[in-house]
């Protein structure tokens, strides 16, 4: 089988994006040609319409195949009305993209949606996997024909970091056990704005949650960056690109922090690199 190499990316949050990675990028997509691009949420900064004018147009001039998951920055902000009754209508330029299962040669990419417009909690910008966006990605992947893999695609990282009532992502843990029966490839999401490759071990398996960091200004410890994957049927390799040629194992955290805020405090996950800022960038 011939390789297949996939460009995963996340949070480019539009609104303040940053627009040197954006063209780098797209010069990478150019030049190696991906046989198609994972983008795992947060498009957008705020979710207004200019922001997803510009989303929606430069992922629309992206030349290969494109999968979207939602982010919590992706829902309305500002219109509650619309968030609860279309949470999804901005989207409308991209709809054909956005949760859309991807069927390349011997893998799959398939969606789980991980956010909700509203939660019984009091953060609403964390993970919450309901039993019908489990179910739909679990069918998707059982229904695959015979020797495709499946890689899984969501914004939010699975794991349950933090107290049960704070979760990062609620019913992660069931979703990760449902995964590792069967044998998913790997598990790609955002969030966290720093890359990770981290193997979790479940009661039914281990499963491969692999993070892409940010084409955002709004860095956590690593500058921007992206993730080129390379998968040659048996394998996943994950290389972290970045604009300062950092290698991978700098440009990754070893575990799953409890939110995508810049780290603040001593025993908080940071990347090698350590770029940690002082202050979030301003929104505007």
């Amino acid at each position: 089988m011939s390789q297949t190499l996939l460009f995963h990316i996340s949070d480019i949050h539009f609104g303040l994006e940053d627009n040197r990675a954006l063209d780098w990028l797209k010069d990478e997509i150019a030049a190696q040609r991906p046989n198609a691009i994972a983008i795992t949420g947060d498009l957008t900064m705020r979710a207004r319409h200019h922001e997803f004018d510009a989303a929606c147009a430069w992922i629309r001039g992206l030349d290969v195949p494109v999968t979207v998951e939602i982010g919590n920055h992706d829902l309305p902000y500002f219109n509650p009305i619309e968030r609860f009754l279309t949470p999804y209508k901005r989207f409308r330029g991209i709809e054909d993209k956005v949760e859309q299962e991807l069927d390349l040669p011997g893998i799959a990419i398939v969606p789980l949606k991980t956010v909700r417009r509203w939660q019984p909690r009091f953060n609403w910008s964390k993970g919450w996997i309901t039993r019908p966006a489990l179910e739909k990605c679990l069918r998707a992947i059982d229904t695959l024909p015979k020797g495709m893999r499946a890689i899984v695609a969501c914004h939010h990282p699975l794991r349950e970091v933090g107290t049960t009532g704070t979760a990062l992502t609620k019913n992660g843990e069931e979703a990760l056990r449902e995964l590792a029966k069967r044998d998913v490839v790997g598990v790609l999401s955002g969030h966290v704005h720093d890359a990770f490759d981290i193997v979790e071990q479940t009661k039914a398996g281990p499963v491969r949650m692999i993070g892409a960091g940010t084409l955002s200004k709004r860095t956590r410890s690593t500058p921007p960056g992206f993730n080129e994957l390379h998968w040659d049927g048996e394998r996943l390799e994950v290389i972290v690109r970045n604009l300062e040629a950092l290698p991978t194992p700098d440009m990754q955290i070893d575990d799953v922090p409890e939110d995508a805020m810049p780290p603040r405090e001593p025993g908080e996950p940071v990347a090698p690199a350590g770029r940690v800022p002082l202050t979030d960038p301003p929104v505007h």
